[in-house]
């Protein structure tokens, strides 16, 4: 099999916006019996070009990009390492040595917005001009917007940190998560009649607002979801001032330590607080509990009802 559809950009996040982008490079590579490629770059370009954007956390390690891309069809992730030689190239220099010659291209699917190289000169029109040379097409993708906003991952951001998990859903097309190690804690949640997970992330990830949310959670990729309240914070009852992921399973025995835990973030319940007494937290806890079970079945019955026929 030879050429290739190349979709080209950070797609930190892969949000609809992106999926657009994906789904027409899958389509142009399934037209000519070809390979889907994505091309990405690590750190991002704005972090490299710019001195006053801040690094913050990928929506979506690389890691985990490459396993959704593969399930989506993308035959081949690429990530080149940005630097500033590399955004300094002309676009024809770039374009040859990572897109032509590599994958022999036949069709570059970018945003309408996307441009590369130095200068930022490589834009739709310059790069359309190259591809009439070498023999590809260029396919603009129309950003997308919902509600009258744009989709992008700076929004998706914003929403997360506002703890807002159930509207990023709009953006991303799916419930945000992360997933995580559990490993062992100091045993408070227990303590307090809460048994919890404490989770170790396996790569840096983009954390929602402090506080406690309804969520669903599978153990060791099993396709149940399972119930839970997790809590993000920093335990401030217990003067501790580093940042925890502690997830309960409701109405679940078992032994977590050491397990892989998934977990997709349903909505929001309560900000982080500060409670006088362990007992007071304890009370607390329990009534969070509650009111996430029944958050969740509100959310199943509604899910299992909107699959039935007919409805």
């Amino acid at each position: 099999m030879t050429g290739a559809a190349v979709a080209v950009g950070v797609f930190d996040g892969l949000h609809l916006g992106h999926r657009q982008i994906l789904d027409r490079a899958l389509a142009r590579a399934s037209a000519r019996g070809t390979r889907c490629v994505v091309v990405s770059f690590d750190p991002h370009p704005d972090l490299v070009l710019s001195g006053s954007f801040e690094a913050v956390a990928p929506l979506t390690p690389h890691p985990e990009r490459r396993r959704r891309l593969a399930d989506l069809g993308v035959e081949i992730y690429e990530v080149i390492p940005f630097t500033r030689e590399l955004a300094a190239l002309r676009p024809e220099e770039f374009v040859d040595r990572y897109l032509v010659q590599p994958f022999a291209m036949h069709h570059l699917v970018v945003g309408e917005n996307f441009a590369l190289g130095r200068g930022r000169t490589g834009n739709v029109e310059r790069l359309s001009q190259l591809g009439r040379s070498r023999g590809f097409e260029v396919d603009p993708v129309p950003l997308l917007v919902r509600d009258g906003v744009p989709v992008s991952s700076t929004r998706i951001r914003a929403l997360l940190s506002e703890g807002r998990v159930e509207e990023v859903v709009g953006q991303l097309g799916r419930r945000y998560g992360l997933s995580g190690r559990v490993v062992t804690g100091d045993g408070i949640g227990r303590q307090l009649g809460c048994p919890t997970a404490n989770l170790r992330l396996h790569d840096e990830k983009f954390l929602p607002a402090d506080g406690i949310y309804a969520v669903w959670a599978r153990i060791d990729g099993e396709p149940r979801a399972l119930p839970g309240a997790m809590s993000i914070g920093t335990r401030p009852t217990f003067g501790e001032n580093a940042r925890a992921l502690e997830v309960h399973l409701i109405d679940w025995e078992g032994e977590l330590l050491g397990r892989e835990v998934d977990v997709e973030f349903v909505a929001w319940m309560r900000e982080q607080k500060t409670f006088e007494t362990p007992e007071a937290l304890a009370e607390a806890i329990a009534a969070d509990i509650g009111q996430t079970r029944t958050r969740l079945e509100r959310v199943r019955s509604a899910s299992t009802e909107a699959a039935s026929p007919g409805s």
